[in-house]
């Protein structure tokens, strides 16, 4: 018996499938991030920020889902290319904040807008009902 999840006459099973996607996803958002010359993970970094303002590096660590020594090398990277600055806390002066410069603001919209678009892109073939339930059950997935 076959386990034709994809519709076409394919062996591979939902989870195979949905690795595959997810693979194409990555590589694509790679492939969009290569004129910026940054990471995905500063990427996402720059995306935290954008929607938070100025946090603490643990707090950027938890949105991140990563290991707070990661988060600050991320943070380290990200500082030495200007894109973001550490500020003392002015609630905590053993604190630091992590915000971005105006050069990482113009960036972030940068690579929030081609992101948009490779996303567009990706999903386009499906109609609106298609990815409303797409969206849907990644969700259920998520949680």
């Amino acid at each position: 018996m076959t386990d034709d999840t994809t519709g076409t006459g394919d062996d591979d099973s939902l989870a195979e499938t949905f690795w595959a996607v997810a693979s194409r996803l990555r590589r694509q958002t790679r492939e969009s991030l290569a004129p910026w010359d940054i990471t995905p993970s500063q990427s996402r970094a720059l995306g935290v920020l954008g929607r938070h303002g100025e946090v603490r590096p643990g707090t950027l660590a938890e949105h991140l889902r990563i290991a707070a020594r990661s988060a600050t090398e991320v943070v380290d990277d990200l500082q030495t290319r200007g894109l973001v600055e550490r500020r003392g806390d002015p609630a905590d002066r053993r604190a630091t904040l992590v915000a971005l410069t105006e050069e990482g603001k113009r960036l972030g919209t940068a690579i929030r807008t081609a992101r948009r678009a490779e996303a567009d892109r990706f999903f386009g073939h499906l109609n609106d009902t298609d990815r409303a339930e797409l969206a849907r059950i990644l969700r259920t997935l998520r949680a």
